[in-house]
């Protein structure tokens, strides 16, 4: 009855960490690489900790992802649901072991489970082997938001560069226009300034520097005193010599309202003084009448009609280097304009398309030229070739490169061709009779032609061979890969990809070579639809 109970507890706690800690896997059998989805799920009170294991293998396989816990509130219990993302990249049957988990410091494992494997099933006869590529460097993830992000950045500088040009433009447009006298420039700059209404905005220290800067310009321009190197003191004692010596009729109070103005700007300026409303206007009134007065006093100096004549010439010149200056100003910025709008079109087709493109489309690309250029559809040899191609096909002499002993058993050779093997794309057509009527080897015919192009300095040669049919129904053989093509003046290295189809008809051979650059992708277009308009003549029809 003892052995009986334990029996019983042992089963009961069993049952109970059972039912715990619960194992599922989504799937028993998938493909190499593929995931298994294993997910271990408990029930446990509010209060309760659970410790899910963080390993990074299971067994043989490996976790590539581990979800977050999924938290399931159920009758104040919680449901918690922990998976893992496996995988094996070997195929066979495995065992995923049992794990540890950990309720309120109290181990449970889990159950085990067989997983199988498979391989991924490849049909050899129907898929086509390629050559291995080269290394590509690895995409950092970062996408290509990035391109865009540059594009309206470098549109967004481009606009406030130009904004900021205009509004410079307009604050200097009043000085860089050319004034006949310095009295109607100061007068339009005063009018200016009180359009500004700084003084009503509280620009008082602003609208006092200009006030006196326009006047101390037109003194030292009319005048011809330093007026904006001197201060206030030296300004009127200059003023008051000038005026002697030049015998301007000049009041008291002309020299005490212009010293009032601009011991009041002294003041608002380094004293931080805020004069009234009125005072403000009072100012610019004292400010005009003395200029006014000034250049009233100024003497007229009557020049003969030669100095008048010299002065006229002289403004005129002065006229047209003005004149000069703006043109070239204005061709200048057209030109930075339309190299701004270059740039960035550029720039924005290269971030949306990208570099080559915008190479291929506007620097231009030999093949690409070829590819979009006039198409000929011409007859070539005997028996008739007859072929699509972008460019007509030239006679070439052929027969002096075959021994004397081949040439002995060929009745008619004609070849014709387009580049050659050191070009971006070369073609050529040739058809030949023998004397005598001979069963012949197409895969032997095809070593010779390969032959032949290492003679021309192929090296490295990569040959695969495949059937080929016409549209007609005429059998032939291709053969294509790769081959490598050493220039000797540079003693560089470049990868070429060439097609060769050669068709076998009652004493008669046809053959058409093909090559260019490999990962030329319009020489490819080219090549594609020169195979695909091959014609032949049927010699037994």
């Amino acid at each position: 009855m003892k052995k009986l109970l334990l029996y019983f507890l042992f089963t009961t706690a069993v049952f109970a960490q059972q039912k715990q800690l619960i194992t599922s896997i989504d799937t028993t059998k998938n493909k190499i690489g593929a995931e298994f989805k294993l997910t271990l799920k408990t029930n446990v009170d509010t209060l309760s900790k659970v410790v899910f294991p963080n390993v990074k293998n299971f067994g043989p396989l490996e976790v590539i992802y581990s979800y977050p816990i999924d938290t399931i509130l159920k009758n104040d219990r919680y449901e918690l649901v922990k998976k893992y993302g496996l995988t094996q990249f070997d195929s066979g049957k495995y065992t995923i072991p049992s794990v540890k988990i950990l309720i309120n410091n109290k181990p449970y494992l889990s159950d085990s489970i067989q997983v199988e494997v498979a391989n991924v099933q490849v049909d050899t006869l129907k898929q086509k082997m390629f050559d291995i590529k080269d290394i590509v460097p690895a995409n950092e993830g970062i996408g290509d938001w990035w391109k865009y992000v540059l594009v309206l950045l470098l549109i967004a500088g481009i606009g406030a560069l130009i904004y900021w040009y205009i509004k410079k433009r307009q604050q200097n447009k009043i000085e860089e226009e050319i004034y006949k006298t310095p009295i109607e420039k100061a007068t339009s700059l005063l009018d200016t300034l009180e359009k500004k209404e700084l003084w009503q905005q509280g620009e008082i220290k602003a609208y006092y520097s200009e006030l006196t800067d326009i006047v101390r310009n037109y003194i030292e321009e009319a005048i011809e005193i330093p007026a904006m190197e001197s201060t206030t003191s030296e300004l009127i004692e200059g003023l008051q010599m000038a005026s002697k010596k030049k015998r301007m009729k000049l009041s008291k109070e002309t020299f005490d309202n212009l010293l009032t103005v601009l011991k009041q700007a002294d003041l608002v300026k380094f004293a931080k003084s805020k004069p009234m409303d009125f005072e403000i206007t009072e100012d610019r009134r004292k400010i005009e009448r003395a200029i006014v007065t000034l250049d009233k006093a100024i003497p007229v100096v009557v020049e003969n009609n030669d100095e008048m004549l010299l002065n006229e010439m002289q403004r005129q010149e002065q006229l047209k280097r003005e004149l000069r200056k703006q043109r070239q100003k204005r061709i200048l910025i057209t030109s930075v304009a339309v190299f701004l709008l270059l740039f960035i079109t550029t720039t924005y087709f290269v971030a949306t398309k990208g570099f080559t493109y915008v190479k291929d489309n506007i620097i231009g690309h030999p093949s690409k030229e070829l590819l979009e250029g006039e198409w000929i559809k011409s007859e070539y040899g005997s028996p008739i070739v007859r072929v699509e191609t972008p460019q007509v096909l030239k006679r070439v002499d052929l027969t002096k490169t075959l021994p004397k002993d081949g040439m002995a058993l060929i009745k008619d050779m004609q070849s014709f061709a387009y580049g050659s093997l050191i070009d971006n794309f070369y073609i050529m057509v040739s058809t030949l009779y023998f004397k005598q009527e001979t069963q012949i080897d197409l895969s032997k015919s095809l070593d010779g032609a390969l032959q032949t192009m290492e003679a021309q300095g192929a090296q490295n040669m990569i040959v695969k061979q495949e059937d080929f049919e016409t549209k007609e129904g005429i059998k032939g053989m291709k053969g294509f890969g790769t081959f490598s093509q050493i220039d000797g003046k540079n003693q560089s290295s470049t990868k070429l990809y060439y097609e060769v189809l050669i068709f076998s008809q009652e004493g008669g051979l046809q053959q058409i070579i093909i090559v260019h650059e490999e990962g030329d992708q319009y020489a490819n277009q080219i090549s594609e639809r020169i195979l695909s308009s091959v014609e032949l003549q049927n010699t037994k029809q």
